[in-house]
C-alpha cells in the first residue's frame, strides 16, 4: 500500500505476471481509482500513467460491454469490437473517439484531453497516457492520425519505416500576405503578434521533438512546414543525449499545428 501510485503493480504488469499474481487489495483499490476519475470523482490521487489488464479497462470504460469486447478483442474481431464502441458514441451519448492502428497492434482512445492505449498483443491498456514513453512507431502514427482527424484533417501525415513519422502543414499564400511586414505594434492583428513574437519560439519548440524540421516555400508560394517526429526527440535545451518521446511531448506538438491549422490554414480554405 506505500508504493507511489501503486507503480509497484505497473511494475508486474509489465513485466508479464498475470491479474492472478497481483495483490487483489492493492489492485483492486487501482482499478477504482481509475475508474472514479474517469468518472469526475474525488480521488486520493491522479492516476496519470495507470495500467490495467485489458478486461479491467473495458470494465471501467466500457461497463455493461466488458465481458463482449474482452472476447472479440482475443479475437481479434475488431469489426464487433467496433459495433459496441459506435453503439455508445452514436446511441448512448458518450463522448469519445478511437482509432485501431494500421497493423491492429493498438487501439485508442481519447475522450475529451485523455488518451488512453489499448496495446492488444500485451493484453493490457495504459490509462491517461501523459508521462509514459512512445515507443513503437505504429503507436506514433496511430496518434497522429487520430489527433490529425479530431482537429486538423488537412494536415498530411506520412510513414517512413523504420524511421519517423512525417507531418506537414501549410500557411496558406493569402495568409501570409496579410501578415504586417514590420514589427507589430499594439492596433496590429493578433496573427501578426503571433508570426513576429510567438511563433519563432515554437518553432524551437518543434525542432526539440523533431528528428528533422523544414520550412520552404512550396510551389503555390504557401510556407510549407514538414516535421520528421519520431519516438526519440531531441532533447530538451540542447541536451547532447537524446530522449524517448513521451505522450505529453507529443501534445505538445499537437497545440501548435492546432494552433496554426486555426489561426492561419481554416480561414482560406
Amino acid at each position: 500500500p506505500m508504493c507511489y501510485h501503486r507503480f509497484l503493480l505497473a511494475l508486474r504488469l509489465l513485466n508479464g505476471l498475470g491479474i492472478e499474481d497481483q495483490p487483489e487489495f492493492c489492485y483492486g483499490v487501482h482499478k477504482d481509482i481509475i475508474f472514479r476519475d474517469f468518472r469526475n470523482k474525488t480521488v486520493i490521487y491522479k492516476p496519470n500513467d495507470a495500467y490495467l489488464y485489458l478486461i479491467d479497462f473495458f470494465d471501467v470504460f466500457f461497463h455493461g460491454d466488458y465481458r463482449k469486447l474482452n472476447k472479440f478483442f482475443s479475437k481479434k474481431d475488431f469489426k464487433e469490437a467496433n459495433k459496441i464502441f459506435d453503439d455508445r458514441i452514436n446511441n448512448r451519448d458518450e463522448h469519445f473517439q478511437y482509432l485501431l492502428t494500421d497493423e491492429k497492434e493498438f487501439m485508442l482512445f481519447k475522450y475529451d484531453e485523455k488518451i488512453h492505449v489499448a496495446f492488444i498483443k500485451e493484453n493490457y491498456a495504459l490509462c491517461n497516457a501523459n508521462r509514459e514513453n512512445i515507443t513503437d512507431l505504429e503507436l506514433l502514427l496511430g496518434l497522429c492520425k487520430l489527433f490529425a482527424r479530431i482537429y486538423f484533417p488537412e494536415i498530411k501525415l506520412k510513414l517512413i519505416p523504420n524511421d519517423c513519422v512525417e507531418i506537414k502543414t501549410i500557411i496558406p499564400k493569402e495568409a501570409l500576405q496579410k501578415i504586417s511586414p514590420t514589427e507589430p505594434t499594439e492596433e496590429d492583428s493578433k496573427r501578426d503578434k503571433y508570426i513576429w513574437n510567438v511563433f519563432p519560439s515554437e518553432l524551437d519548440t518543434l525542432s526539440q521533438f523533431s528528428k528533422e524540421i523544414n520550412i520552404y516555400l512550396d510551389k503555390k508560394k504557401n510556407l510549407a512546414i514538414r516535421l520528421h517526429i519520431g519516438i526519440e526527440s531531441e532533447g530538451i535545451l540542447n541536451q547532447s543525449k537524446r530522449m524517448l518521446l513521451r505522450y505529453r511531448d507529443l501534445r505538445l506538438i499537437f497545440n501548435i499545428l492546432y494552433r496554426l491549422y486555426n489561426d492561419f490554414y481554416i480561414l482560406h480554405i
